[in-house]
């Protein structure tokens, strides 16, 4: 059994900040409860005391990634800058071991008048590196960055991207022991995130620590082993990134007055049940119709197969705003219900929605993940005008039908079913594209294998190798 100690240990971590309503109300607090104290009067404050964090305990492990979500105003900055010895806490302790590189907002650390390659040298000193190891890697920071000849410009002249594309740089490549890093995932295009993100996971495999907020759900779910859940200063939930993250954006669908019973319901819940997809011994399961192992060859016509093992136990509902999802299901061409799929044939997706109030603008999707979470593919009538309907009375029934070819490759999947719309609230303002209703994993089900199938990864394009031989002046051709 290892003994290794937490890189991160955070102990009834807590963070209260004083709010004055006005400038004279700061002199009143540093003067007069002195001076009631001395005449023997009760002592007044003069003041409003603002939790940011309350009591936040949890330890990361080395090697560790874990991400840390929550709505506007939660806490997670806070907290970073607690860990990273920023802020001192009201009471609590952290205590860190090894070497940390963070980057928590636009340009920590750099001197504006500095040039990037100065502000190089500065940032990673504080880091802890020398001036000759700074130079050694100086270089692949270069490159990492990415940001061309203003890496000798003054950093005043920089935009917001290249501020954060240097600072990333700098905390990925100066080998830190943990790497802390808030939002800053979500910048530059597609080509520098996917490069930020080959990096990160170069990092864990060295055995680093990652501690890191974001809202990117996706992003979550991918890196992180473990997701803690904060709102209103509090961690109320711990846990799978698939579930953590199913919790935070319910809550996140809510006004403040519509959220306390779901975030109690949330506080009460596990957040490691997980879907088991093996057996007691750890073998994944492909039960046929009678819990029997399917063949790996089963004929197209086959595509009739519904599986009762096969059902959601992540489901989670958002709280309805005008509309209730029901009857989630997939159905073959004949409209049998399925959730045994076989690749290359057809199947629609379909549910049905109640309009419990009036809505307009009123939009369909569905969406298909993976177990761990990752978003495959999707639609959502909500992407184009035209498919929007006007307007839907109270009352009144649609049934929204999302036809495909299964193009997975064998593996387990879920679908997502939402709607949304504009309604009134109690006002009569209009609130504006948000969910009347929502379903994360709505449905399960199972792709089985295809005979001589040769696809990788999740999709299958229907690729069909070609492999040339040449021997001398001999060619022969593989198909």
């Amino acid at each position: 059994m290892s003994t290794q100690l937490p890189a991160i240990q955070v102990r009834n971590v807590a963070k209260h900040y004083q709010i004055f309503e006005q400038h004279s109300d700061r002199l009143r607090q540093l003067v007069m409860p002195r001076l009631q104290r001395l005449l023997g009067q009760p002592t007044c404050t003069y003041y409003k005391e603002f939790a940011a964090l309350s009591d936040i305990s949890f330890s990361i492990n080395r090697g560790e990634t874990v991400g840390i979500v929550g709505r506007n105003g939660s806490g997670k900055s806070t907290l970073l800058q607690i860990v990273c010895g920023i802020l001192r806490p009201s009471s609590g302790e952290v205590m860190v071991r090894g070497r940390i590189a963070a980057l928590l907002e636009l340009g920590t650390g750099f001197n504006p008048e500095f040039t990037g390659r100065e502000n190089v040298f500065l940032n990673a000193a504080i880091h802890g590196l020398s001036q000759s190891e700074t130079q050694a890697k100086f270089d692949q920071i270069e490159r990492f960055a990415d940001i061309g000849a203003f890496i000798d410009q003054p950093v005043r002249t920089y935009s917001s991207g290249m501020y954060i594309r240097l600072g990333l740089s700098i905390a990925v490549n100066v080998d830190p022991d943990i790497l802390i890093i808030d939002e800053a995932l979500s910048v530059g295009d597609e080509a520098f995130q996917r490069k930020c993100f080959a990096r990160i996971e170069e990092i864990q495999r060295g055995g680093g620590t990652i501690l890191f907020v974001s809202h990117q759900a996706r992003s979550v779910i991918q890196l992180c082993s473990r997701a803690i859940l904060l709102d209103r200063g509090e961690a109320i939930l711990e846990g799978s990134p698939k579930i953590v993250i199913g919790q935070y954006q319910r809550l996140s669908n809510l006004d403040r007055a519509n959220a306390a019973p779901v975030r109690q319901a949330i506080i009460e819940m596990d957040g490691w049940t997980e879907i088991d997809d093996s057996d007691s011994a750890g073998n994944r399961l492909t039960p046929g119709l009678d819990g029997s192992e399917l063949a790996s060859d089963a004929p197209a016509a086959a595509a009739t197969q519904y599986d009762r093992s096969l059902s959601s136990a992540s489901a989670v509902s958002y709280e309805s705003q005008g509309a209730q999802i029901r009857d989630p299901k997939i159905t073959n061409l004949a409209g049998n219900i399925v959730n045994v799929l076989h690749p290359g044939q057809a199947y629609c997706f379909e549910f049905d929605v109640d309009f419990t109030v009036a809505a307009e603008r009123v939009g369909f999707g569905m969406l298909i993940k993976t177990v761990e979470g990752q978003e495959i593919a999707g639609a959502t009538t909500a992407k184009e005008p035209e498919r929007l309907l006007d307007r839907i009375g109270a009352g009144q029934v649609c049934t929204a039908r999302f036809p495909f070819i299964c193009r997975l490759t064998p593996d387990t999947y879920f679908l997502n079913a939402g709607v949304t719309g504009q309604i009134a609230d109690a006002e009569g303002n209009p609130r504006v594209g948000i969910y009347l209703h929502r379903l994360l994993d709505a449905c399960m089900f199972r792709v089985m294998p295809a005979a001589g199938g040769v696809a990788t990864g999740l999709v299958d394009l229907g690729i069909n190798p070609e492999i040339q031989v040449r021997a001398g002046t001999d060619l022969r051709k593989v198909s």
